[in-house]
């Protein structure tokens, strides 16, 4: 059977190696940092657990499919609990609990804003009805233009609302521009401005509230940990601490690896899961690539960037699990972080107090705070080493101000910061944009890079600088296309593509699991 090289143990890595190691394919992951994940991985400080990027797991059914392709159920690997309510929204002078109950979701809107009667219960029904039609686009590969004119893709066209913004989408809808919000701030997932990502976007709000958002004990790590696991299982090879240096090269075709030690290793097909950008201005020889030289990529149009936190504090807080505080000028904090790339005196913050969920993650009485600030990229040109420290003051203060803490830096026992600088330099991601490329339309289907490679022969890729695009369920589905790819080149049996759940249908058989409600307050 084949010989397949996996370079990049993130997610998508993980994923495709499952996939075609249990279809039988030789399969060898190389990763060049000593755990697996990439930025879904697990940040130990002292007794505190961190997950270092998503800390949000919804479209669980593509989770649920990925895993049930190689023979095996998600469940008998990792604990998942049902958050419910899902987020907590703070404006300046409101909050709202996002919650999949439909009745506490149409009380809260005819309560906070009176006026907007029925628009929650439209929204749902026509989001359904758009995600019934966009969902094959995102399972379909898209390695030629004339996969475009596929009947599928034709008929979601119009749902792709070419020329409408997601704010544009969603106002038809809500006439209050933070409820608006409260429905577009997943625009973050992308690293994009709500008034700019593209209006088809308003299904991702419509998939929490409709299958809901999870937590896994112990971190969203623990699924690319469980992914790890099968990968073994099914007789692939993780090999850690085995950085890749260079693809090796006849002509167009790639013929397989040099590892950093010198290594050569001979490959079949080599799928790439590394950061895109990163991967082909430093994996690829110069003057190979045409479409995405060095000088072109740097023209490419990519996501913002985040300032991270990683606080573990001796101290319990009256705060949810996930918490979305918006800056007083929203709009203006956007334009600062996409348009302007200016450093913001009025961010918006993100903050998980996970240990409110999972006593797991931190020692009895303590909490682990996981704070990340949308920031611009480096194509900002901030320098970072100077800017670092004064912003994590102000971001602290900010935080101790919000929780009504005037002594917060005495809880602190364990922290990390990674900034835009350090997601370059240390997690090798192009110009610290942790979204990867934007999902401008111009970048997207079959204008992003193609899961078969089209520059290089014997070449594939996988995450979220493919297609479908970024954000982790989204990155699993890019396995399954890549995989697939492999299996149809060879003839081989293509993995099934199950159409999506029905709400209800699914709805009734997550609650037969053993699931832990999420509290939106507990006591100091």
């Amino acid at each position: 059977m084949k010989k397949i090289a996996v370079v990049g143990a993130g997610p998508g890595g993980l994923a495709v190696a499952m996939l075609l190691a249990h279809k039988g394919y030789e399969v060898t992951v190389y990763e060049k940092q000593a755990y697996v994940g990439g930025r879904t991985s697990e940040i130990k400080l002292g007794d505190y657990k961190f997950d270092m990027g998503p800390t949000f797991l919804n479209m669980l059914y593509i989770a649920e499919e990925i895993f049930e392709l190689t023979g095996r159920d998600i469940h008998d690997y990792v604990d998942l609990i049902d958050l419910n309510p899902m987020y907590q929204l703070i404006y300046h002078n409101k909050k709202i609990n996002m919650t999949r109950d439909a009745g506490e979701m149409i009380r809260q809107i005819d309560e906070l804003y009176p006026g907007n009667e029925g628009s929650y219960e439209r929204y749902m029904e026509q989001t359904q009805k758009k995600l019934e039609v966009l969902a094959p686009v995102l399972q379909a590969p898209m390695n030629k233009l004339t996969d475009l004119f596929n009947p599928k893709v034709m008929k979601a066209f119009k749902e792709l609302e070419v020329g409408n913004s997601l704010v544009d989408t969603l106002s038809k809808f809500y006439n209050e521009e933070e409820l608006q919000l409260a429905f577009t701030f997943q625009a973050k997932y992308l690293g994009m401005s709500p008034w700019e990502s593209p209006g088809a976007f308003s299904i991702l709000s419509y998939i929490e509230h409709a299958y809901g958002v999870y937590h896994i004990k112990g971190g969203i790590n623990k699924l690319t940990e469980a992914m790890a696991k099968v990968v073994l299982e099914s007789g692939g090879k993780i090999l850690l601490n085995n950085g890749v240096k260079k693809l090796r090269t006849k002509g167009k075709k790639v013929t397989g690896l040099l590892l950093e030690d010198g290594q050569e290793i001979e490959a079949d097909e080599v799928i790439i899961n590394g950061d895109f950008a990163h991967a082909m201005t430093n994996l690829v020889e110069p003057g190979l690539l045409k479409k995405y030289t060095p000088e072109k990529l740097e023209k490419k149009q990519y996501s913002c960037s985040t300032f991270m936190l990683y606080l573990g504090v001796n101290k319990r807080f009256d705060l949810p699990h996930h918490t979305i505080w918006f800056a007083k000028d929203y709009r203006k904090n956007v334009e600062e972080i996409t348009k302007t790339k200016l450093m913001s005196e009025d961010p918006s913050i993100y903050i998980q107090n996970a240990v409110v969920t999972d006593e797991t993650v931190a020692p009895k009485g303590k909490s682990t705070l996981y704070i990340l600030v949308p920031v611009p990229n480096n194509m900002s040109g901030i320098d970072w080493s100077k800017k670092a420290g004064p912003f994590r003051d102000m971001i602290l203060n900010m935080v101790a101000d919000k929780l009504g803490v005037k002594d917060m830096w005495e809880y602190i026992e364990e922290e990390r910061m990674l900034t835009p600088a350090d997601w370059e330099r240390d997690i090798h991601v192009y110009k610290g944009a942790t979204f990867n490329l934007g999902h401008q339309l111009s970048q997207m289907l079959v204008f992003r890079p193609r899961n078969k490679f089209e520059e290089l022969d014997h070449c594939w890729l996988v995450g979220g600088g493919t297609h479908p695009g970024s954000g982790l369920p989204i990155i699993l589905e890019s396995a399954r296309i890549t995989a697939n790819g492999i299996l149809q080149q060879d003839k081989q049996t293509l993995l099934p593509v199950k159409p999506l759940p029905k709400v209800e249908l699914y709805r009734k058989k997550q609650s037969q699991l053993k699931h832990q409600p999420a509290a939106i307050q507990t006591n100091v």
